[in-house]
C-alpha cells in the first residue's frame, strides 16, 4: 500500500474551485476539469518518484495473476475526479475491436498520438461509470423517437423542425435516429434558423416544472456555452439524466453522451479514446462516430449502489476492466477494503481515514489516494469519511 499522486487536466469546461477544494490545493483561476489516478501512458500517476505505468511493468506481481492473464502488464482501469462547469462535448467511446483497428490505422498514417486531430490515442475500449459527488447532470443515449417528436410539439416548434426530424416518424428505430442526428449536425446557412426558432421557443418554457421545461432548459444551457451550435439539436435527441450524490450512471461503449455540469468520481477502462460529434472546440470526427455509435433508443438507469454490507456500496457493471465501490466510514465502524487479492486504487473524497494492512498503516485526508497491490492482504478502513475504491471487474462473485 503506497500513496499515489494523480495528474490534473485543465480543460476549458472545468470548474475553477471544486477539484482544488477536494485536493486541498489553491485555486489559481484556471479551470480544473479532471484529476487522473491510474497508469495511462499519456498521463500516469506517480508512485514515489516513478510513473505508475513504468512501476507496474517492472513489478507485474502488483497487478495479480488474473489481471496479468487478461490485460498483460497494463492496469485495466482509470479513476478520475471530473468537474464540469459547462457541457462537455457530445461524444462516444469505442468498443475494443474498433479501438484496436482505429489505433493501428492512425499509427500507420503516422499521426502523432498527441496530435489534436488524432481520434484513437490507445487501443483500448472506454466504457465508464460516473458516481456523483454533487448534483450531476448528463445527457445519455437517444430518447425514443416518438417521445422526442412529442417534446418538440409541446415546445410549439414541430412545424418548424418537421423537415429535419421527420425521419423520426416515418423511419423505424435506429435508422431514423441516425438520419436525423447526421442531418442536424450538418445544419448550416439558412437552416441554422431552425436552431434559433427552437431557442426562442425554449426561453418561454425554461421555468416550466415539466418535462418540456427540462427539454427547454437543456437547449438554453447548451446555447449559453456554444451559441448556435448545430450540436444543440443533436443533444435534444438525447435523454437528460440528473444524479444526486451517491447515484451513478453507467455509459457503455457506443453510447452517445455529454456531461453537462457537476462533480463526480468517474471510473473507466484505461483509455483516452473520445470520438466527438459537437459542442466542442476540439476535433470533431462525425464520419468515425457513426461507425461506433449505437443509434437505438436507450433508457439510462440511475444506479444507487448495492449495499453489500453496512457502509459498502457496490456499483456493478458487465465490464471486465473495472468495478467500483463507495465506502461510508463513521464512528466505530471498521470496513475491510473490498476486492482483496486484486490490484486497487482508493481515493478519499470526505473526511480523514486510516487504512491498515497489518504491517503498515496510512492516513488519508480528503483528496489523497493509495495504490494497493494485489499481493497485499486484508486492509481495514476506519475513521470518518468517504472512500472510493476501484479494481478490475474480474471477480465472478461480484
Amino acid at each position: 500500500m503506497q500513496r499515489i499522486n494523480g495528474t490534473i487536466k485543465h480543460y476549458a469546461w472545468g470548474t475553477h474551485d471544486q477539484i482544488p477544494a477536494i485536493l486541498g490545493i489553491p485555486a489559481d483561476g484556471r479551470p480544473f476539469a479532471e484529476y487522473w489516478l491510474g497508469a495511462h501512458p499519456l498521463s500516469p500517476s506517480l508512485i514515489g518518484d516513478k510513473p505508475l505505468d513504468e512501476a507496474l511493468r517492472e513489478e507485474q506481481s502488483a497487478l495479480g495473476e488474473r489481471c496479468v492473464e487478461h490485460f498483460g502488464d497494463k492496469l485495466p482501469f482509470l479513476m478520475k475526479i471530473l468537474s464540469a462547469r459547462h457541457p462537455v462535448s457530445i461524444q462516444a467511446h469505442p468498443p475494443r475491436a474498433k479501438a484496436e483497428e482505429g489505433f493501428a490505422r492512425e499509427n500507420a498514417a503516422q499521426i502523432p498520438v498527441d496530435d489534436p486531430v488524432r481520434t484513437y490515442r490507445d487501443d483500448w475500449p472506454k466504457p465508464e461509470i460516473m458516481v456523483a459527488l454533487t448534483q450531476f447532470d448528463s445527457l445519455a443515449g437517444f430518447r425514443a423517437p416518438q417521445h422526442t417528436v412529442r417534446l418538440f410539439e409541446e415546445l410549439g416548434v414541430l412545424d418548424i423542425v418537421g423537415s429535419v426530424i421527420g425521419p423520426l416518424t416515418f423511419r423505424e428505430g435506429a435508422a431514423g435516429i441516425e438520419e436525423v442526428f447526421l442531418d442536424v449536425l450538418s445544419l448550416a446557412g439558412d437552416r441554422l434558423d431552425i436552431i434559433n426558432h427552437v431557442l426562442a421557443a425554449s426561453v418561454s418554457h425554461v421555468h416550466d416544472d415539466s418535462e418540456v421545461g427540462e427539454f427547454a432548459r437543456t437547449a438554453v444551457e447548451l446555447d449559453e456555452a456554444f451559441p448556435g451550435d448545430p450540436g444543440i439539436m443533436a443533444a435534444l435527441l438525447m435523454n437528460r439524466v440528473r444524479l444526486q450524490p451517491g447515484e451513478a450512471l453507467y455509459v457503455p461503449t457506443g453510447t452517445m453522451h455529454a456531461h453537462l455540469s457537476g462533480t463526480g468520481v468517474e471510473v473507466m477502462a484505461n483509455s483516452d479514446n473520445v470520438i466527438r460529434g459537437g459542442l466542442t472546440n476540439k476535433h470533431i470526427a462525425v464520419d468515425e462516430l457513426v461507425t461506433v455509435v449505437d443509434f437505438a433508443d436507450f433508457a439510462p438507469t440511475v444506479l444507487r449502489g448495492t449495499e453489500v454490507q453496512p457502509g459498502v456500496f457496490d456499483y456493478p457493471t458487465e465490464c471486465l476492466e473495472f468495478d467500483v465501490w463507495r465506502l461510508e466510514v463513521e464512528g466505530d465502524r471498521r470496513i475491510e477494503l473490498p476486492a482483496e487479492g486484486f490490484v486497487r486504487i482508493a481515493l478519499a473524497t470526505k473526511g480523514d481515514l486510516r487504512l491498515t494492512d497489518g504491517a503498515d498503516s496510512c492516513v488519508l485526508a480528503r483528496g489523497e489516494a493509495v495504490f494497493v497491490p494485489a499481493t497485499d492482504g486484508p486492509v481495514l478502513v476506519e475513521g470518518d469519511g468517504e472512500l472510493f475504491v476501484s479494481c478490475p471487474g474480474l471477480d465472478e462473485e461480484r
